[in-house]
């Protein structure tokens, strides 16, 4: 799971600086979120419980509007995202 770990704490430092930042590379990095957040889900079998207000449809619609975010609107997503997977990583610890 270091690599889930890694990813992280890629998130938060990208967080820290989103100015920093290309729209590039701010698309990218929600987009991995999303992709990881699915395969975790699929692991510990929470694919099926969405809310009406899931993050996935809001790290879609951040990656896909990354021209038009603030510094703050990007820190949010990230942080999202970022305590979204560390949630899940709980999770999938707990059940091996």
């Amino acid at each position: 799971m270091s690599l889930t770990t890694d990813f992280i704490a890629e998130l938060i430092r990208a967080a820290n600086g989103p100015g920093q930042l290309t729209h590039y590379e701010i698309s990218r990095l929600l987009d991995r979120s999303i992709d990881t957040i699915r395969d975790m889900r699929e692991q510990t079998g929470a694919e099926g419980a969405h809310h009406a207000r899931d993050v996935l449809i809001d790290l879609r619609i951040s990656s896909e509007r990354a021209r038009d975010l603030s510094a703050e609107e990007v820190k949010d997503a990230l942080v999202d995202a970022a305590d979204v997977i560390r949630t899940l990583k709980m999770l999938l610890e707990r059940t091996l």
